[in-house]
């Protein structure tokens, strides 16, 4: 069986970003978030994440890579903050800009999920796809984040068992300083387009959020290499 965790990033980043971001869950396919504890919305994320009650929700970590030896507290003190705001443990972990790939990190972030026992992005069987992105170069691909661009991806990269596709749907706001912004309205356009639930449906791929995942996936985050 073919399974797919659609997540949405930044959550708690912007009112505007959380409103995308909750549209995407409600009429689309998006069926996770990952919540930014320190951002300046985050407070109303979580409210709207309570009003949704299926949409599982993760902690999007902002971890500073120029003092990697602050890890350990940074975790703990976002964790803290997560559990303060939503009076639960994360379904997943992952982190801003995927710093916690950085292997003066990792170890941090592996023990803080192991704790909380939720997979970590991209180190636990839960596969992890990034590629529904729409800027490089200095500009925008909007070809990538359409419903075509989002099935390129899909049949190119699902594999047969959960595979997690991150996404970075939601609005402009006016003073949110973000060099992904007209791509985030594309890419909620896509998300809630009903060709692209069809299309995955006809496909045979079930829909799933973190909080579907079993416990021993969910405990099978991989120690460091």
């Amino acid at each position: 069986m073919r399974r797919l965790i659609v997540n949405g990033d930044d959550f708690g980043a912007s009112l505007g970003i959380n409103r995308g971001i909750v549209e995407a869950h409600e009429r689309g396919v998006l069926t996770s978030a990952s919540l930014m504890v320190d951002g300046p919305a985050a407070a109303d994320a979580v409210t709207r994440a309570r009003a949704n009650p299926v949409l599982s929700l993760g902690l999007h970590l902002e971890l500073d890579s120029s003092e990697p030896g602050r890890a350990a507290a940074q975790c703990d003190r976002q964790l803290a903050r997560f559990l303060e705001l939503t009076g639960a443990s994360p379904t997943h972990v992952d982190s801003h800009h995927d710093l916690h790939r950085d292997p003066r990190v990792l170890p941090h972030v592996l023990a803080l999920a192991r704790s909380a026992g939720v997979p970590v992005r991209g180190h636990s069987t839960v596969r992890h796809v990034g590629k529904f992105y729409g800027q490089w170069g200095g500009a925008t691909h909007a070809d990538q984040i359409g419903v075509d661009g989002f099935l390129r991806v899909l049949d190119a990269e699902i594999g047969p068992d959960v595979t997690e596709l991150s996404c970075h749907p939601g609005y402009s706001d006016v003073g949110f300083h973000s060099s992904y912004r007209a791509e985030r309205e594309i890419e909620l356009r896509t998300l809630c387009d009903p060709a692209l639930r069809r299309a995955i449906l006809e496909r045979g791929i079930t829909l799933i959020g973190f909080r579907d995942v079993s416990q021993r996936v969910a405990a099978l985050t991989t120690e460091v290499p």
